[in-house]
């Protein structure tokens, strides 16, 4: 009883209606909703703060910035459904408004980060090299995918191409996507001159891969997530190209406060915690197989591997996931 009234005190108003409708698409910054609801910072500020309280929305600080999200679906299920099921037939205006606006966030997201890629494409591998060691990322991965063959391999935001030049030659076939054309250039150029030539090239976004699903056997995402406005969204994206038993590798930043690396660089996370991906990895039914930790550098490098059950309802044991 006390969590009816509880999430029903929330939701006893239309604003906070509205952000509990727009984090359902997407997590989202308390400035970015504050631009989207056409209301001050400090006011969608104390919304959030009633709805984290009622267990409907939960908020994660990365550097100056606090993202917005869902709370637990035990919590918020319940809430969503009867919202549902009172919907209207008629679309409300409210909705249609921030729908727009939504779009507009999302569309100034992704132009930033597009005019970064642009402006860096042929830095971009000695960008990378700045934080972390390379070399021994690439043995981790390497140890982390083992020696057996691979039939389809992809690449996700494959950027200049240095992963399928790495494990392409591993697979009888791979395939490489990144919103970049100017990126694509470079990998063409890259795996020309190194003679790969069972890896592909399509410019495609990452929320929306092209391949059908269950055609991936491995799934690579070598820091690229940071960049994404919806990691897990992409990570479930990256799940339904798999097929059973597939493999997913992950390799990105533990969460870190170089808050010039949002500004200067273009990163909208600000790394990752091991629950945030194992809770992303849960939701898009993979079982984590291992998880390392890469010290040195100026940033710590994690990797999370997952594997997509071969069957319905098959799980792999909680004793097959490792921590290095």
């Amino acid at each position: 009883m006390n969590t009816a009234l509880e999430s029903f005190r929330a939701l006893a108003d239309s604003t906070r209606l509205r952000i509990l409708a727009l984090l359902r698409l997407m997590e989202l910054s308390v400035g970015e909703l504050a631009q989207v609801l056409g209301q001050s910072q400090p006011r969608v500020s104390r919304h959030v703060k009633i709805l984290c309280d009622a267990g409907l929305a939960e908020r994660r600080k990365e550097g100056s910035w606090v993202f917005v999200a869902l709370g637990d679906a035990k919590r918020t299920g319940p809430v969503l459904a009867a919202i549902d099921a009172w919907r209207s037939e008629s679309e409300d205006h409210w909705a249609v408004a921030d729908s727009a606006r939504l779009a507009a966030v999302r569309a100034d997201r992704a132009a930033a980060a597009a005019e970064w890629f642009e402006a860096h494409a042929g830095e971009w591998d000695a960008i990378r090299s700045l934080h972390v060691a390379e070399e021994q990322v690439e043995a981790a991965m390497g140890d982390a995918l083992g020696d057996a063959g691979i039939a389809r391999l992809i690449d996700i935001g494959t950027g200049t191409g240095r992963m399928l030049e790495l494990f392409a030659p591993r697979a009888e076939s791979a395939l490489g996507i990144d919103r970049s054309s100017e990126m694509l250039r470079l990998a063409r150029a890259k795996l020309s001159e190194q003679g790969i030539g069972n890896a592909e090239l399509r410019q495609a976004d990452l929320y929306a891969l092209p391949m059908s699903d269950g055609e991936a056997d491995a799934a690579i995402l070598h820091h690229v997530l940071h960049f994404a406005q919806q990691p897990g969204a992409a990570i479930g994206e990256a799940a339904r190209v798999l097929s059973p038993s597939g493999r997913l590798l992950i390799v990105d930043f533990a969460p870190h406060d170089r808050e010039e690396l949002r500004t200067r660089e273009g990163h909208v996370r600000l790394g990752f915690s091991d629950d945030q991906m194992l809770g992303w990895f849960g939701k898009a039914g993979l079982a984590p197989v291992q998880t390392q930790t890469l010290e040195g550098g100026a940033l710590t490098v994690k990797l999370w591997l997952g594997r997509k059950a071969g069957q319905p309802g098959e799980q792999l044991p909680v004793g097959e996931v490792k921590a290095a």
